[in-house]
């Protein structure tokens, strides 16, 4: 149990960092593309451009991005935030005012970072450089998560494992049927 003492105060230490060090200016950019993928709108957006704009390789890549987000979604908020009824960050450890606007709902995992995650991921393989600049603002999400006092490292950590998991389950689980006849 040792190890959850010090992912404990792994986590206070990382969160704190993040609180108070990262500029103003910095944070309302970051809470700005938080504010854009609330909801998954920054990713539905992505998939209608790259559907319009990227011929078969768009559809087939927007595709796969949103099949992955609903499953990182269903994991993560569905199931994972129902059995983990994990506190937010305490208050005290955030100097800025964006911590009275956090959710109600259990810290572990971040959903927002499992959807980014996921659709990154599985963007990337079908179309790299869409993958690559969805990874900017997949990552600034990541960040924003904890420096808003949402949610802890560890709780990011875990959602952008399970969007990797996603990405990899939905890129293969047609081979794997089709191989395995489930």
């Amino acid at each position: 149990m040792r190890w959850l003492t010090e992912l404990g105060e792994f986590d206070r230490v990382m969160t704190q960092q993040a609180a108070s060090r990262i500029p103003p200016g910095v944070g309302k950019v970051l809470s700005a593309v938080e504010e854009t993928a609330e909801s998954t709108k920054l990713w539905c957006a992505a998939a209608a451009a790259m559907a319009s704009l990227g011929g078969w390789r768009g559809r087939r890549a927007a595709a796969a991005g949103l099949t992955a987000l609903v499953v990182a979604q269903l994991i993560s908020n569905g199931l994972c935030k129902q059995l983990a009824d994990r506190p937010r960050p305490p208050r005290e450890w955030f100097p800025h005012d964006e911590v009275d606007d956090r959710p109600d709902s259990s810290s572990f995992p971040s959903g927002h970072t499992a959807a980014a995650v996921a659709f990154t991921a599985a963007v990337a393989p079908t179309w790299p450089a869409a993958g690559a600049a969805c990874a900017v603002p997949a990552a600034m999400v990541a960040l924003e998560r904890v420096q808003s006092g949402a949610h802890y490292p560890s709780d990011v950590a875990a959602g952008a494992a399970i969007g990797l998991a996603t990405a990899w389950l939905t890129r293969r689980a047609p081979h794997l049927i089709l191989r395995h006849g489930i």
